[in-house]
């Protein structure tokens, strides 16, 4: 071998061993790295799962047959389309998400607030506070079914303000009032801890820029804390709309002793629906095609979500 062709030979050889280095080195691989194992659960338990979800949604599939599926193009979705029983599972959906997002993402920034102030014993508060969320939500249900019976301190209390003195779980007026309270309970701890991370990487100098230019505490909430706060909202939202789309476990909990959905199915969502449809009658091309719409549903209000916060911006 020739002197040029050694030297060519580990020239090459240092030229892949420094780019080898220099990936290594950079913070990007290191990343991806780290993140690999995370992305490898990630697509095989969920992306996986979708895609299948997605392809079954085409197909006439039976959950003890599924090798006899057969492809029926958008059958599913035109008769989804066509079911009352789909729309106002929907509609309750909906109205699980329209009351409950703004109120439990208010409750949560006060109770931030709160904690985030210079007070004794607020270690327990914040325990206190967050203890819900980490409850297991079919015991919680199953404590406030017992408080919201005819005849408690609590019915009686909402009595005085035009509430009716009913067992509120199962009565068809109340039982949809019923889970956004639940929801609202358990889901508050979360939005607090999440906010007062926020609060803590707000600049005090800006606090203090406001008072000697006298601004009000209010001032100060409005065009420091809020628009410092704006990200926070917009994952806070975003987070608790899905959840509130994918409540189970607590009308599972209330409708224990009768169908899915009871009362009358006052409380059936998307959820429910997907449930009844997909695994206990056990038309999983059906099923499926009603988690690809709730998919849908999902990311457009995502989307809608986005854009009014970037235009309030």
């Amino acid at each position: 071998m020739s002197n040029y062709s050694k030297q060519a030979g580990i020239g090459g050889n240092k030229i892949r061993q420094s780019w080898f280095r220099s990936l290594a080195d950079h913070d990007m691989t290191l990343g991806w790295l780290f993140s690999l194992p995370f992305l490898i659960l990630w697509a095989w338990w969920f992306l996986y799962p979708f895609i299948q979800s997605f392809v079954r949604s085409f197909q006439d599939a039976n959950f003890a047959a599924l090798d006899q599926a057969q492809f029926i193009g958008l059958q599913n979705y035109i008769q989804i389309l066509q079911d009352k029983e789909f729309f106002r599972a929907l509609l309750h959906s909906l109205q699980i998400v329209a009351i409950s997002i703004p109120i439990q993402t208010l409750l949560g920034l006060l109770l931030a607030i709160l904690v985030n102030q210079k007070l004794k014993g607020k270690g327990i508060f914040r325990t206190v506070f967050f203890l819900p969320y980490i409850t297991s939500q079919i015991a919680i249900t199953t404590v406030f079914m017992m408080l919201f019976k005819k005849g408690t301190f609590l019915t009686e209390f909402f009595g005085m303000f035009g509430f009716g003195n009913v067992t509120w779980f199962a009565d068809t007026s109340y039982a949809l009032l019923f889970v956004c309270i639940l929801f609202i309970f358990q889901q508050a701890g979360f939005t607090m801890i999440v906010y007062l991370s926020g609060l803590q990487e707000i600049p005090k100098d800006l606090y203090e820029a406001g008072e000697i230019d006298g601004a009000s505490k209010w001032n100060k909430f409005r065009y420091i804390t809020v628009p410092y706060l704006k990200p926070i909202t917009f994952f806070i939202v975003s987070v608790s709309t899905i959840a509130g789309f994918q409540i189970y476990d607590q009308i599972a909990a209330i409708s224990r002793y009768g169908a899915l959905g009871s009362p009358a199915g006052a409380t059936s969502t998307v959820v429910t629906y997907f449930y009844q449809h997909g695994i206990r009658y056990m038309n999983i091309g059906y099923g499926s095609a009603a988690v690809v719409l709730f998919f849908i549903i999902i990311m457009l209000i995502t989307y809608l979500q986005k854009k009014f916060l970037d235009e309030k911006e």
